[in-house]
């Protein structure tokens, strides 16, 4: 039987990197993520936080009350060079409205069908939606092996990435 690898890039938007809420961690992954997506040979997911007009009055907006991916603006884009690297691969969108995608593990299990597969996930925060998705994904594919690159993430901070690579170790993924 087949493994099917899958790849999950997760929310590498313009706000995220170098827009609204970027950071010079994030901003030092892009080459890391364009590289493995380049040299990827899978099946790609890529989500995206999407947000409308309404933010502020959300509960995510009360508790970050930062405009940020808001749908079809400029910081809702892909950063430039990961959007170059996945211009000659085929992928499929996830727009999500908070942290993590309900929808993603469905979308995996409906590309792969019955063969086994492998998902590595990579991405903006660490400790918000790359750990949010990864968390989803282990808890609807138990045994599955699941790995975080985190040379491809960067946390809201140094110590958020840490302690949340080390969540994630604790719910058995496997960090590289």
């Amino acid at each position: 039987m087949r493994v099917e690898k899958i790849l999950v890039v997760v929310d590498m938007q313009k706000d995220f990197v170098d827009g609204a809420l970027g950071s010079k961690e994030a901003i030092s992954i892009v080459p890391k993520v364009v590289e493995k997506i380049k040299n990827f040979d899978g099946k790609i997911f890529v989500t995206y936080d999407t947000h409308f007009e309404d933010y502020l009055s959300t509960l995510e907006g009360k508790k970050l009350p930062v405009i940020h991916c808001v749908k079809d603006t400029e910081g809702w884009q892909l950063n430039t060079e990961v959007f170059e690297a996945l211009k000659n691969k085929e992928y499929t969108t996830v727009l999500k409205n908070t942290f993590g995608s309900t929808k993603l593990p469905s979308l995996i299990k409906e590309a792969v069908g019955e063969d086994e597969f492998l998902i590595e996930v990579i991405g903006l925060c660490t400790d918000i939606c790359v750990v949010s998705n990864v968390l989803i994904l282990k808890a609807n594919f138990p045994e599955t092996t699941i790995t975080v690159d985190s040379s491809c993430c960067a946390g809201v901070t140094q110590n958020k990435h840490e302690v949340a690579l080390e969540t994630m170790r604790s719910c058995h993924i496997d960090v590289i």
